[in-house]
């Protein structure tokens, strides 16, 4: 899917909504810049918070209440290996969110066959984005 604007990346988070029951695991990966809390933001939005969501890079999680249930936004950026997220207890955050959403997560995706992983792509001002299983296989926007 293309996100040539931030309306792009908006209609990107409510197709992304549809295809992620409750306690589903959504690993972002790609570049710095590539719009991963970009596009937790409109996550947020779209379960009908008005949440100000921020980078959690330094915090590691942060937790957004919303009217469906709570996001969890964590950042595995500084974290060594996905044991160290499963020490944090994801297992656990999975079972009572409504959604739990990890930049740089792809080391949990063997661990999670269940996982939504989207790839974001940037080159240059051009953005896209590619939703696959946790095997890598893409996947179709239809819920």
């Amino acid at each position: 899917m293309d996100l040539r604007t931030l309306d792009d990346t908006r209609a990107l988070a409510r197709r992304l909504l549809r295809r992620a029951p409750g306690g589903s695991l959504v690993v972002l990966t790609g570049p710095l810049g590539a719009g991963k809390t970009t596009l937790t933001r409109f996550l947020v939005e779209a379960l009908g918070s008005e949440a100000a969501v921020t980078s959690p890079t330094y915090t590691l999680v942060h937790e957004y209440p919303t009217p469906q249930g709570v996001l969890v936004h964590i950042d595995a950026y500084r974290l060594p290996d996905a044991a160290a997220l499963e020490q944090l207890g994801l297992d656990e955050t999975l079972e009572r969110a409504r959604l739990v959403v990890v930049e740089w997560g792809a080391g949990l995706l063997p661990l999670h066959p269940d996982a939504l992983w989207l790839e974001l792509e940037r080159h240059g001002e051009e953005r896209r984005a590619t939703l696959r299983n946790a095997s890598g296989r893409p996947l179709g926007w239809e819920a």
